[in-house]
C-alpha cells in the first residue's frame, strides 16, 4: 500500500454532462471494450468512489444493518477469491482469462449468501446496483484525446492508485490509455 496515491476528482462537466461523450461499445471486439472499461475505471476512479460512496451511504443510512452485512459478505467474499487466487494458479488463471466472469461470480454468490441471510432487496440496490452502475458508465464513456493523453501521463509516473490496486486483484494488467 505505500506509495498508492489517489488521483484527482474529475470535473463533472467531463464525467457526465456535456463536454461527456458516450456510444455502445463494439461488443464484437472484446479486447478494445475491455481497454475502454480499465481505462476509465482508472481515469474517473475519484469520480466512481464518491459516487458509490454516496450511494452506500444512502442506501446505509435506510436500512443500515442489512447494508452492514450485505458489505461485510460481499468483502469478505472479495477478499476470499484475492487469496484463494494469489494460492491456486487454476484460480489465478481463470481471474486473468475471465475477469468479467469473476465478477459476475463474486456478486452472484454474495447473491446468494445475502437471500439465505435476508435482505436481498438491500444487497442488490446498496452493492450491485452501485457497481453496475460504474461497470455501465466504464462502457459507454468514450474519452476525449486530452484524457488519453493525462491519463498516458499519470501512468507514466507509475503511481499505483486504489484502482489499479483492485483490478490487479482483479486480474487485470494497469494499462495507460490507447
Amino acid at each position: 500500500m505505500a506509495g498508492v496515491q489517489p488521483p484527482p476528482l474529475r470535473a463533472l462537466d467531463d464525467f457526465l454532462l456535456s463536454s461527456a461523450r458516450f456510444a455502445v461499445p463494439d461488443v464484437r471486439n472484446l479486447d478494445r471494450w475491455n481497454n475502454r472499461v480499465i481505462n476509465n475505471l482508472l481515469y474517473y476512479q475519484s469520480n466512481y468512489f464518491l459516487s458509490v460512496s454516496v450511494f452506500l451511504l444512502l442506501v446505509g443510512y435506510f436500512q443500515p444493518v442489512q447494508m452492514f452485512v450485505g458489505t461485510v459478505v460481499v468483502t469478505l467474499l472479495f477478499l476470499g477469491f484475492v487469496w484463494a487466487a494469489e494460492n491456486r494458479a487454476p484460480i489465478r488463471r481463470f481471474r486473468r482469462n475471465h475477469p468479467s466472469i469473476t465478477v459476475l461470480s463474486i456478486l452472484f454468490t454474495g447473491y446468494l449468501f445475502m437471500s439465505v441471510l435476508g435482505g436481498v432487496a438491500v444487497f442488490l440496490f446498496g452493492v450491485a446496483f452501485p457497481i453496475l452502475m460504474v461497470l455501465v458508465h466504464a462502457s459507454l464513456r468514450l474519452r476525449s484525446l486530452k484524457n488519453k493523453m493525462e491519463n498516458k501521463l499519470e501512468s507514466i509516473g507509475l503511481k499505483r492508485t486504489p484502482m489499479g490496486l483492485l483490478l490487479e486483484a482483479l486480474g487485470q494488467e494497469q494499462e495507460a490509455g490507447s
